[in-house]
């Protein structure tokens, strides 16, 4: 993962929502996987890409890492004044005692004492560890269809996340016992892992049904036919009815996403869209315009003008 999410994007530190998430767009259609399999290359940068659009996109978590409070990954900076913030806090018994920093640990332990031996095993204090919390970053169809993903803590260790199928951005799950070591003989705190899905080139979910655009030449929306077309099983063929327009939808019944708490899934929605070629050659113009001499029709008829 890149220390600078800027730079990943290949944007400036001063550069809009709107130009962040065009550059993180572009990165998608040039290196998601799904396009170039096997390019390791092309993976690597769309995952730093994806890893820093996921900070970036959230004004609050931009702010913090703006403010050195936060670093690429989202994870907190250490907070090195946090014993001279501490001890030159109002109310603070110490406040004004001039202590070596080597003596810290005797200043805290004497700071314990008075609230009445908290961490004291000989006294009986339990208490449950404290939750962490961490950011996952997953692709698409691991959102989809479930997986199981590595999570690395900051102390290096790695635990198992299971994704279920169907979950959505922003979701968290808890990991029961993954957090912080409890007090005495308190049960351990749990880890908050909050999962964000990167966006896919093609594929858009719309709650449980998937939507895509496919575009379709000027013979295909004329005169109709079997077209492939994407899905998140794999392809298919669908059939385009003749006198198609652009804004037509096609509906596939179940091949969309997991229902939760049952085992039907959603559909695919497939929006059409008339696609011009290229360049228009002298055959397609003189035929075109031989056509609207004798058949034109206006399909604005009825709008205001």
């Amino acid at each position: 993962m890149s220390d600078d999410p800027y730079s990943a994007l290949g944007v400036t530190k001063d550069a809009s929502d709107a130009e962040i998430k065009k550059a993180y767009r572009r990165i998608a259609k040039d290196c998601h996987p799904d396009l170039k399999p096997g390019d390791a290359e092309a993976e690597a940068k769309f995952k730093a890409a994806a890893a820093a659009y996921d900070l970036l996109k959230d004004p609050e978590k931009r702010a913090q890492f703006d403010r050195g409070e936060i670093d690429a990954s989202g994870q907190e900076r250490a907070q090195q004044q946090y014993y001279r913030d501490y001890a030159e806090a109002a109310g603070n018994p110490y406040r004004g005692r001039q202590t070596d920093p080597d003596d810290m640990s005797d200043i805290f332990a004497e700071f314990m004492r008075g609230r009445g031996g908290y961490g004291q095993r000989s006294q009986g204090f339990h208490a449950p560890g404290h939750n962490r919390s961490y950011s996952l970053q997953i692709s698409f169809l691991d959102a989809v269809f479930g997986a199981s993903q590595k999570l690395t803590l900051p102390d290096g260790d790695r635990i198992e996340v299971k994704i279920p199928a169907g979950i959505t951005d922003g979701q968290t799950i808890r990991l029961r016992g993954k957090g912080d070591p409890g007090f005495g003989d308190g049960p351990a705190g749990d880890a908050l892992v909050t999962v964000t899905v990167a966006p896919h080139p093609v594929f858009e979910r719309q709650g449980d049904d998937i939507h895509i655009t496919l575009p379709i030449t000027i013979d295909e929306a004329v005169l109709g036919g079997k077209i492939p077309a994407p899905t998140i099983d794999g392809g298919v063929n669908v059939s385009v009815p003749p006198g198609t327009s652009s804004g037509k939808t096609l509906r596939l019944r179940g091949k969309g996403v997991k229902k939760r708490g049952s085992a039907d899934r959603g559909d695919q929605l497939i929006e059409l869209t008339v696609a011009m070629p290229d360049q228009i050659d002298d055959d397609l113009r003189a035929f075109m315009e031989n056509w609207r001499d004798t058949h034109s029709y206006d399909p604005r008829k009825g709008m205001p003008s």
